[in-house]
């Protein structure tokens, strides 16, 4: 028996989740915990997703911040369920996003997975995105290998949607593998507006977007990004879509109300997920949710209501639970990486080929 602790940090920044998992044939989730983000520690980190003043200085001191939180979480877990670091083969890492320019040529995750190796006395896998990047790919999303691994019993055509910050799909047709890409703004645009005129981190259930009304002149124009123009492989982040990005639309839409605003950028996630899900896999019977959107149940009943003949549904559905697939993911990708198995699909990110992803840092 193989176990591996994945600890995943998104980029909704709300906390860090920490699964362990059995890895034989088939992946097991065992045991989760979850660590809140200190309110200091995420606007460090959010300041880091733009350029300022001393930026080494301050990445160095939050990223070693983020993995004493990081460790913490770990250490909880283990002693929870009576295990030791030796009982453990690796740590996957994904670390914090605060650059993703793969356009550019590089993606940028801290977490210092010496320093992790150094806490918690197991052998730690980091720095998953970098060698897709390197050999020509978005270096994201990268969970829909997982997902395959995942989901891949049914016979019918079927998808996986991540609701993150981002949203992103995996599509799986049995028989001819998987290919995915980022959507668009999953939750990202929806908790800054929120958080801006209510001073609360996320719309608990979508309730505040459902009692507004879409705007349809302020859609158009957000709508009318080039991002959402492109087919896959694309992925995308705070770079593109954040808080001034919406007020510079907001300028030239006219008076709208605040609650109407959130309906609209609801609508903005469900319609890019919709479009990109029909564009690329008409015929999708089954779409599985996962992440914090999961609980969203505005979101979820408008993508019901946009794919009537598609079931939508979270990944509770097939007993896996929708707030740890992205850290049981990386706990697999750590397996992969030191079993040497190839983890990326250039289908989904565009790389040259398939590659070992990940760096080891031993115990």
């Amino acid at each position: 028996m193989s176990l591996y602790i994945g600890v995943m940090s998104g980029t909704s920044l709300d906390g860090l989740d920490i699964a362990l998992i059995e890895q034989q044939q088939h992946t097991r989730l065992l045991a989760t915990y979850y660590v809140p983000m200190p309110a200091e520690l995420r606007s460090q980190l959010l300041a880091l997703c733009s350029s300022g003043v001393d930026e080494v200085a301050r990445s160095a001191l939050a990223e070693n911040a983020w993995v004493t939180l990081a460790a913490q979480g770990i250490a909880h877990l283990l002693d929870a369920q009576r295990l030791t670091a030796q009982d453990i083969t690796a740590i996957g890492s994904h670390g914090q996003t605060i650059r993703h320019e793969p356009a550019r040529g590089f993606t940028v995750q801290i977490g210092n997975p010496a320093l992790l190796a150094e806490l918690t006395g197991v052998t730690v896998v980091g720095d998953f995105r970098r060698r897709d990047v390197a050999a020509g790919g978005q270096g994201a999303p990268l969970v829909p290998a997982f997902h395959e691994a995942l989901f891949t019993e049914s016979a019918d055509e079927r998808a996986v949607l991540n609701v993150g910050g981002f949203s992103n799909l995996s599509l799986i047709t049995p028989g001819a593998g998987v290919s995915g890409f980022d959507c668009g703004p999953g939750n990202v645009l929806l908790d800054a507006w929120i958080d801006l005129k209510q001073g609360v981190a996320f719309d608990r259930n979508g309730d505040w977007a459902a009692s507004g009304h879409v705007s349809s002149t302020l859609l158009k124009a957000l709508m009318s990004d080039p991002f959402f123009a492109g087919t896959g492989p694309k992925s995308t982040g705070r770079e593109v879509f954040n808080l001034p990005w919406l007020q510079q639309h907001l300028a030239h839409a006219g008076p709208i109300s605040n609650e109407d605003v959130q309906a609209t950028l609801l609508e903005l996630t469900a319609l890019t997920i919709v479009q990109s899900l029909q564009t690329a896999q008409r015929e999708t019977r089954q779409l599985l949710v996962c992440g914090g959107g999961a609980h969203n149940k505005a979101l979820l009943d408008r993508l019901a209501t946009l794919l009537p003949a598609t079931r939508v549904a979270s990944t509770a559905l097939v007993g896996v639970d929708p707030d740890w697939v992205e850290a049981m993911a990386f706990a697999w990708l750590a397996h992969c990486c030191l079993e040497g198995i190839a983890a990326n699909r250039p289908s989904v990110t565009g790389a040259k080929g398939l590659r070992v992803l990940g760096a080891i840092y031993p115990a």
